[in-house]
């Protein structure tokens, strides 16, 4: 949102020192607002430090900040301008910030914002693979895959936001000797009544109880081995139970997430690529990378130098490993989509596992190899139900949402909705988000249904409350036209520090696609949220003069659009009343 006055102190400095704007552009940015701010200042700050070799690196920096400033000259946008540590201050003119930045957001909350900063210019735009959630079918879907599902929904928002082409897929655990157990175990433990009834809680249950089984008794560890080895083999009986096991998997799956508010374009699977396996070892022979190990084993030895670093990838038997079909299903994907980077996101634990595959495909020879990256994060714990563990991830949301309704029903400020199990389904799944998203991706954090379920402080359930409240004052306004305004109107203190604080949008959406995490824009959410309910205090809209009432009213309106637009990027569902 800073763009247009970027540009022109770009240009500025552009001139004084006969350089190229684009120089400039990374260096600038929107001065944070600050507690206890005594001046209703809208400013934009450039780094000196930041400015890519458009001044000498040697020499006192503060002395050649200083003499800059003294060269440059105030104008109609550019009313005061004062150094501080390597960086200059630029205070602008109010009523035209104001303008340029409430201008493009309309005056609804729908939520959707055009992007123009030049900042967003050095981003890579092109095909974007996304692979996140990947439960694996029959097992438990743990609070790992619930991770896994929000960030990279957040990802692949992101990245669609930025004017990137999006391919979110599922890669499910579809494959292996887990499908040899359950294959096995079916015949024994399975019901085909209970199958319709409750699929992936019998099926889980099927799986406990071949694995007990098969720790003790030797045959049926062999009978899972079998149909594991006929199902690689492609025998028709073996590959019809496991396609119905699938199908009903992905059709209960596809419930949960439509819940959650996520969807994805393709539903793949580790058993899309048995083929191309074979292939794959073929190629790892012919380059002589392939060795087998006195025990059978096929691996490729990645060791360099002393550090020894060894990656298994055939059993004795010749069936394939994880690692195997990931290598089949990268290679798959690059020839199907020809994407321009392939985001893999999955817990911390995986991350040795991703750099092995992906300095297999380079020695492979695959040079796109390093348009593939992983983005890994830390564990969850203590989430559990009042029953007791987490099995599935409805289990989840299910809680969340009785715990929201409850707490609803308890809040004397409760609004009556058309349906409220809806409004606290959507905003138990904000709290949830926002729980997680609050510090790095990368580390662990202790869930707590009580702090994350409070109306007050940094929780999802402010945020969805601070979006529905906007809705409301514009209902409440409705015959209130701000479609004009007069900008010069929005000079009081509390106005003034939501414009300062709008103005900093996009540089949080760029930092964020510079290293994935959420929680930039989440806390940049947050303090908007607080801001505005400064203003919302300072600031009535009706019963103030006419034109008083329209500024107000489309600054608030901005604001819900902002507020809205960085929700559905976290992949918060915005709710109009609570």
């Amino acid at each position: 949102m800073a763009s247009f006055f970027g540009r022109a102190i770009a240009a500025k400095l552009a001139r004084t020192l006969h350089q190229s704007e684009d120089l400039f552009i990374p260096a600038l940015s929107a001065v944070p607002v600050f507690k206890k701010q005594q001046t209703a200042d809208l400013r934009l700050s450039i780094s000196i430090l930041r400015t890519n070799g458009a001044l000498p690196a040697s020499g006192d920096i503060q002395m050649q900040t200083e003499h800059l400033a003294n060269q440059l000259k105030r104008d109609s946008l550019v009313q005061d301008i004062a150094t501080g540590s390597a960086v200059i201050n630029f205070t602008i003119n109010r009523k035209l910030l104001a303008q340029k930045i409430l201008e493009p957001l309309g005056t609804g909350h729908h939520g959707k914002i055009e992007l123009h900063n030049e900042l967003f210019n050095s981003l890579k735009k092109g095909t974007t693979l996304v692979e996140y959630s990947s439960p694996n079918i029959a097992k438990k879907f743990h609070a790992g895959h619930l991770r896994s599902t929000i960030i990279g929904n957040f990802i692949a928002n992101l990245k669609e936001s930025l004017g990137n082409k999006v391919i979110r897929m599922n890669y499910l655990g579809d494959w292996g000797m887990q499908f040899g157990l359950l294959g096995a175990g079916f015949s024994q433990f399975g019901s085909k009544e209970q199958l319709k009834e409750n699929p992936l809680q019998h099926l889980f249950e099927v799986y406990v109880k071949v694995n007990k089984e098969a720790e003790h008794n030797e045959e049926t560890m062999l009978a899972a081995r079998d149909f594991y080895r006929q199902l690689e083999q492609n025998e028709s009986r073996a590959v019809s139970l496991w396609q119905q096991f699938r199908d009903i998997t992905v059709s209960e799956y596809q419930h949960v997430y439509k819940r959650l508010g996520v969807h994805f374009d393709v539903y793949s699977g580790e058993s899309f690529h048995q083929e191309r396996v074979q292939e794959v070892v073929r190629q790892l022979q012919n380059r002589g990378l392939l060795k087998t190990t006195e025990k059978g084993t096929g691996i490729v030895d990645l060791s360099v130098g002393d550090r020894s670093n060894v990656c298994t990838v055939l059993r004795s038997d010749g069936t394939s490993l994880y690692i195997t079909r990931d290598i089949a299903a990268a290679i798959d994907r690059e020839e199907k989509y020809h994407f321009d980077e392939m985001i893999y996101v999955t817990d911390k634990s995986q991350t040795h596992h991703f750099q092995q595959l992906f300095q297999i495909l380079q020695v492979m020879g695959h040079s796109w190899a390093d348009r593939c990256h992983h983005v890994p994060f830390g564990l969850v714990k203590g989430m559990k139900t009042r029953t007791g563990e987490v099995v599935f991830l409805e289990d989840i949301l299910d809680e969340a949402r009785a715990r929201m309704l409850t707490n609803m029903s308890h809040s004397k400020m409760t609004k009556e909705m058309d349906d409220p199990e809806d409004t606290a389904q959507k905003v138990g799944i904000s709290a949830l988000i926002v729980q997680d998203f609050k510090g790095p991706l990368q580390g662990d954090y202790k869930f707590d249904w009580d702090k994350m379920l409070q109306a007050q402080g940094d929780t999802g359930v402010f945020l969805q409350y601070t979006h529905a409240r906007l809705c409301s004052l514009i209902r409440m306004n409705d015959d209130i036209d701000a479609a004009t305004f007069d900008a010069s109107l929005l000079s009081e203190q509390s106005g003034v520090s939501v414009l300062q604080h709008l103005l900093r949008y996009d540089e949080v959406l760029y930092q964020s696609a510079q290293d994935l995490q959420p929680k930039h824009l989440l806390n940049f959410l947050l303090k908007l949220c607080h801001l505005t309910a400064s203003a919302h205090r300072d600031l009535p809209v009706k019963g103030s003069p006419q034109q008083i009432a329209q500024a107000r009213k489309r600054l608030f309106s901005g604001t819900c659009s902002v507020l809205a637009n960085g929700m559905r990027i976290l992949g918060i569902i915005p709710v109009d009343k609570m």
